[in-house]
């Protein structure tokens, strides 16, 4: 039996990173993308668009239109499946809203999509930079499934695996022990985990679950704090007490729509009892990607539950060896939420300015 008793740390760092991301573009994907194109030291190579809060077709149109937005035309965007591998697919409008970004109005991007498919895209950037690319992976594992069927190597290909999904010790956001991505596309989650059973520990995909993505709450003052980095000559309040659907005034285009896109989260959240929060859990996984966030992880073998209908999707974690598996992944067991919201505040608020 293996020793995942101990949690590894690892340490922020701002070395180079070159990030293929693949996600659904709802609004923490949205914030995701946002906080990787305000890093310098990130290299976005490509965003393919996967099935999830919104089709694929509309997750593309906000990642083109939001690559736009960011002074970022130059990344290729691209769309792979169209529904999950066997399961038909869902979406989630009342969380995210009709276009996945909340109250925001993205003006329509001026270029068209890449006319490559995301697998297609996958292989040929694994196999033209050998060990060099991290995949960051915000969305059902759907598109990275098939691209693991293509090239079965990407494991060995990649040079690290970020994925956000699943949920260990700790109740479902979909079901009572499922979470969205999982839950989505459990037939792919499956078979992405399978894939890397027996790869060498760092290269196991590191999986930030809900147990800790969920501690990622963003509050109203993280959002006036955002519009002060930015250079805001008012204050951007969004707040309880205001009626649902106001609209954000501010003079900074960026803070402008990422405060449209939190209004309708922390408006979702609350219908929910869970409070005036918004818990960004792909911000985070794009942290973890891009070297910024700490974290400490344990190894464990991951199990996806594919066949009884009330547990579909539920992620189960053998962190002792039990089952006689090899690991296949290592889950994030600590981060430290008031860095990470230092951290987005400073950057994206940077970001904003020099768009201004």
């Amino acid at each position: 039996m293996h020793d995942a008793s101990r949690p590894v740390p690892h340490e922020p760092s701002r070395d180079p990173v070159a990030i293929l991301l693949d996600c659904d573009t709802g609004i923490d994907d949205a914030l995701a993308l946002i906080y990787l194109c305000s890093q310098p030291h990130v290299e976005l190579v490509a965003v393919t668009s996967t099935p999830g809060n919104v089709d694929a077709a509309q997750a593309a149109r906000n990642n083109l239109a939001l690559l736009e937005l960011c002074g970022r035309p130059d990344v290729p965007v691209v769309i792979g499946a169209s529904s999950p591998l066997r399961v038909p697919l869902v979406t989630t409008p009342e969380t995210h809203g009709p276009q996945g970004i909340g109250y925001a109005e993205l003006p329509p991007a001026r270029r068209t999509l890449d006319a490559r498919d995301a697998v297609e895209l996958w292989v040929e950037a694994a196999r033209a930079r050998p060990g060099e690319l991290t995949a960051l992976l915000t969305a059902p594992l759907t598109n990275f499934a098939l691209a693991l069927r293509a090239e079965p190597r990407l494991p060995e290909l990649l040079r690290r695996t970020v994925i956000m999904g699943g949920s260990y010790y700790y109740q479902g956001n979909t079901t009572p022990t499922a979470e969205w991505n999982a839950h989505v596309d459990p037939h792919a989650a499956a078979e992405v985990f399978a894939a890397f059973a027996g790869q060498p520990e760092e290269r196991l995909p590191t999986v930030c679950a809900l147990e800790t993505t969920e501690r990622i709450e963003l509050r109203p003052e993280h959002v006036a704090a955002l519009a002060e980095a930015a250079g805001c000559a008012d204050p951007e309040l969004v707040l309880p007490e205001q009626p649902e659907g106001l609209r954000s005034r501010a003079s900074n285009g960026l803070v402008r729509h990422v405060s449209d896109m939190l209004r309708f989260y922390f408006e979702f959240h609350r219908g929910y009892d869970q409070g005036y929060v918004a818990h960004v859990h792909d911000y985070f996984a794009a942290s973890v990607a891009a070297g910024t966030a700490y974290c400490a992880t344990r190894t464990a073998s991951v199990h996806v539950e594919t066949e009884a209908p009330r547990l579909m999707g539920t992620t189960v974690a053998d962190y002792r060896g039990l089952w006689g598996e090899p690991p296949n992944a290592r889950i994030v067991s600590d981060n430290r939420p008031d860095e990470s919201f230092a951290e987005f505040v400073r950057s994206v608020g940077a970001l904003a300015r020099t768009l201004g």
